[in-house]
């Protein structure tokens, strides 16, 4: 199998390359200002503004002309109007091809942060028949093999007890680290040893910038 080379970049978002073609999920507020730029197309899992961006979405499709967005309904509408023909609206049980990609949507709603909160949706993506699962900020466990899981190791709707159980369930063959700006440096041996050990799989973690070919 041709290999897919997998880029962290700051917090939730991931670039995904093959086949001289790049995809990126969820190019927030807190990652690079260019974390999009040079994609073929870009995929949104929620309305949260770590995970979506409006500026960082403008500098990627004013640098590809082709490139174009998918994702829920409660970010298509703040868009379409800004990106027209180019923002696609997508959820739970869709499948599509994004820059060549195949593509599965997974899950509905965001975890539950506090009872008073309201919950906002959320999906995940499945890429390559499941190759990568990114499930945004939820613990969504697809229910189809999983070779690489971006996993979301530290926010505030999880506790680390929950990360490990997690990992359980999806049984991936590794786990990268997401959702980690919140995650000081003193931390991450803590959950790097918890994790890695509990996890029954493999655990694993780049800096932002750092590569890994799948």
């Amino acid at each position: 199998m041709e290999g897919m080379k997998l880029t962290k970049k700051s917090h939730a978002c991931v670039r995904l390359e093959k086949d001289g073609r790049t995809l990126v999920i969820d190019p927030g507020a807190f990652s690079e200002g260019d974390a999009a730029v040079g994609a073929d197309a870009v995929l949104i899992t929620h309305e949260h503004a770590d995970h979506f961006d409006e500026e960082h979405l403008r500098a990627a499709l004013a640098a590809e002309p082709g490139a174009e967005i998918w994702t829920l309904k409660s970010v298509a509408d703040q868009i379409s109007a800004a990106f027209p023909g180019r923002v696609h609206t997508v959820g739970h049980g869709d499948t599509f091809t994004a820059a060549g990609f195949d593509v599965q949507v997974h899950g509905e709603l965001h975890a539950v942060i506090h009872p008073d909160i309201p919950r906002v949706t959320n999906v995940g993506y499945l890429v390559d028949g499941g190759r990568v699962f990114h499930p945004g900020d939820a613990l969504t466990v697809p229910g189809v093999p999983v070779e690489t899981l971006m996993l979301p190791v530290m926010a505030p709707w999880n506790k680390i007890s929950e990360v490990i159980d997690y990992v359980r369930e999806v049984r991936p063959q590794r786990a990268y680290d997401v959702h980690d700006a919140l995650l000081t440096d003193l931390a991450r041996p803590i959950y790097d040893r918890q994790i890695g050990a509990l996890g029954g799989a493999e655990h694993l973690r780049l800096a932002p910038g750092e590569s890994a070919v799948l």
